[in-house]
Parts: C-alpha cells; structure tokens; sequence
C-alpha cells in the first residue's frame, strides 16, 4: 500500500458517508485487515460506520470456480483427490483470505473444504514493510503514540496472524492447542458448551484446509437475524475469558464469523490459525481490573492497572491518574453500552493509565483489548440496553474460584 492508496484509505474510513468496501477489498489484504480493527472502535468512528466494516468479517468477493479447480489441483495433497466424492463449485463462505466449499468424502462424511485464495503473502508483506517505515517517521514526531495505541505494535500484531492465517495448517495446530487446554480444565473449570471441528490432517496443507461441516449460523448471522439471547454472549463470554485471563493463551481473532452456534445450542470455535499468547503480569493485571470494577471498587481498580508499570509512579502521578479515572468512570456502572460502549471507554482508560501512571500495555495487551472490543461490538449490535461490565461479574467470580486467578497480584 502506497501512500497515496493509504490515504485514500483513510479517507474512506474516516469520512462520515459509508466507505466503498469494494475498492478497500481490491487494495488488498493489508487494507482489510485494517478495516476490521477500525470495525471494533466506536470511540474513533460512528456505530454505523463501525457496522458497515464489520461485514468484511464475513462478507469478502469469491473466486470463480475454474480458478478454484485450478488451486486444487495445484496445491491439494494427491489424498485429497482421491477421498473427495462430490464438491460443491458454489462457495458456502469467503473471507479476505480464503474461502469454504462445502465436500462429503468417500466415507460419507460431511465436510467443509478451505483454500487459499490467491498468493496474498508476498504483497502482504511488503505492504506492510512499507506502511512501517511511515509510521515509524510519525512515532519521531508523536512519542507517546508508542505507547498509547501503538500503531507499529497493532501492525505488528495484525502481520503476526494475518501470516499465520496465510498457512491452513496453523489452524489445525491451533484448535488441537484449544482442545487440549479446555481438556485441561475440565475439572475445575469445565466448558462442555465448547466444540472444535474436526480436521483431516491427511487431506490438508498449508493451502488446502479439510474439515467438518458444522449445522449451524454464525454469530454474524445471529445479529443480523436479531435471533442471539443474552445468555448465550454471556457464556461465550464466559468461556472465552478463561481462555484470556485464566490461562493467557486464546483464540486471536474471535470476530462474530468466527464462533458458529451448531444446531445443540453449542459454540463451535473456527479459524483458529491465530491463537495469542498474553503475558501474565497483563492478563492478571486486567482481570483483576474489571472484577473490582464490575464490584464498584473502582479504587482498586485503578490500582490493578498500576501493577503494568515498571516502577510505582510518585504519589503526585497516582493522584493525577485516580483523579483522571473518576471523571472517565463517572457514573459508569449506571449506564449500558448503548450509552456510554466499553471499547471507547478502554481506549481512554489506556491513554490514561499510560500518560498518567506510566503503564505499559505493550504490543502483547492489544489482543485481550481487541477480545473485549468484540464482546463489546456484539451487545451493542443486541443488546445495546445491557449494563455490560456489571453482567461480567459473575463469570469474573468464577474465574477467581475455578481458575485461581486474583493470587498473583496484589491490589
């Protein structure tokens, strides 16, 4: 992406008329890529606008059928061949970097199958080589960009599972990783409402993925049908913070068409080729944060967030910093998302616990923030009248007794 393309770009996500998705599609991946973080901040853009960029989640331009015949038979393991019975040329989904067939084997399984839609790797990355020699000229100008909403840290994250995206075989590695921790847990802290696909690693590549077919819709296709109880986001809630806070190593990339709630009422987690790994000073720091936040302790709360700064700042940064956090969470717990959204509310939480109290969220806290911004994105698009950070509470107790999570820092 060139500057004057990045420009256009920008214009097109800023302006306040809907953007041309199409012309950000044909940009390139890079340019997808970064229109579906800007999809997750309504504190920057407008709901609409934010509801607009998050149909590139799921809404992404198909390759013709010649085109995908000619991938196969490029690139798919000669097993493929002979264990596919019947393909379908209609494409069941696309998404900027593949797209899914549905297929049935010789067994008379049903199965989904994923390829690769073009060489992506290549440009991608000297797009983004390219976009990281202008932002580091910005940071010269701005410094405390580097800490506050680093956009090298957020390209760095968004190169770092875009490329993993780019090789099918991370995904099977990592749904077996997710499966084992929730094996793992089943104990103490059991998910049975949790389901990964099943993977064919003899049928598959790092540019031909086979797995099962999952009966089912998408939580995108639950917000657009209005269909999508509050129950069943407070326990992908739930079963995704378990993941984040208590065990620091979670899906990456959990958008709405990512999930799909199969037809037993159960979370089906895909794409699971970006899985993330948080520091434990972080995920514990943030845990401890919003349980004491969902309680109304809001002081300790603020506390939590200092334990993310190398050294306790002085007496005079602290009062500068609690005096800063009143007047953002000011009436907070009394007020639904529809109100006041969580994700604008983190983004200057961020910017206080930074400039005010020296924290250091680091390039490793913006997937959790990311995770969050979801969660967030997906009440607001259903549930707008909800008091999200109080609802919280009971999960965030349950992390602290099934998971032991509160021990490690003290607030």
């Amino acid at each position: 992406m060139r500057l004057f393309t990045f420009s256009r770009f920008m214009y097109q996500i800023l302006r306040k008329r809907p953007a041309n998705l199409k012309w950000i599609q044909n940009q390139g991946l890079l340019a997808v890529k970064l229109s579906q973080i800007f999809a997750l901040r309504p504190d920057l853009l407008s709901i609409e606008k934010c509801k607009q960029l998050q149909t590139l989640y799921g809404q992404a331009s198909t390759i013709p059928s010649e085109d995908v015949h000619s991938i196969l038979k490029q690139k798919a393991p000669v097993e493929f061949h002979e264990s596919i019975e019947w393909f379908d040329e209609e494409p069941l989904a696309a998404a900027s970097v593949g797209q899914v067939h549905r297929a049935r084997l010789n067994t008379g399984e049903e199965v989904v199958v994923k390829i690769i839609k073009a060489n992506h790797k290549s440009k991608f990355k000297k797009d983004v080589h390219r976009m990281k020699r202008w932002l580091k000229i910005l940071i010269l100008f701005s410094p405390k960009l580097r800490k506050v909403g680093n956009p090298i840290a957020l390209l760095n994250h968004v190169e770092d599972y875009t490329l993993r995206e780019l090789d099918l075989n991370n995904e099977i590695k990592g749904g077996n990783r997710l499966k084992q921790i929730q094996l793992d847990l089943s104990e103490d802290f059991p998910m049975p409402r949790l389901q990964f696909p099943k993977y064919w690693d003899n049928l598959s590549n790092e540019d031909v993925l086979v797995s099962e077919f999952i009966d089912g819709k998408t939580l995108e296709e639950g917000i657009r049908s209005q269909s999508l109880e509050w129950d069943y986001l407070i326990e992908l809630f739930r079963i995704h913070g378990a993941y984040m806070f208590g065990v620091g190593t979670f899906h990456g990339d959990l958008h709405p068409g990512n999930c799909i709630i199969n037809k037993e009422g159960n979370f089906v987690f895909i794409d699971n080729g970006a899985i993330c790994d948080a520091p434990r000073n972080i995920s514990i720091s943030l845990f401890n944060f919003f349980e004491n936040l969902s309680n109304n302790n809001k002081d300790y709360a603020y506390e939590a967030l200092l334990n993310l700064a190398d050294n306790r700042p002085t007496d005079k940064k602290i009062e500068k910093f609690k005096k800063n956090m009143e007047s953002i969470y000011d009436g907070f717990e009394d007020r639904s998302v529809g109100q006041q959204s969580l994700t604008e509310v983190m983004m200057k939480t961020v910017r206080a616990a930074v400039e005010d109290a020296g924290a250091d969220f680091g390039e490793e806290a913006f997937p959790i923030i990311r995770s969050l911004m979801y969660m967030d994105g997906l009440v607001i698009r259903t549930h707008p009248d909800v008091k999200l950070i109080l609802e919280m509470g009971p999960s965030l107790d349950e992390f602290r007794e099934g998971l032991g999570l509160g021990k490690e820092v003290i607030v």
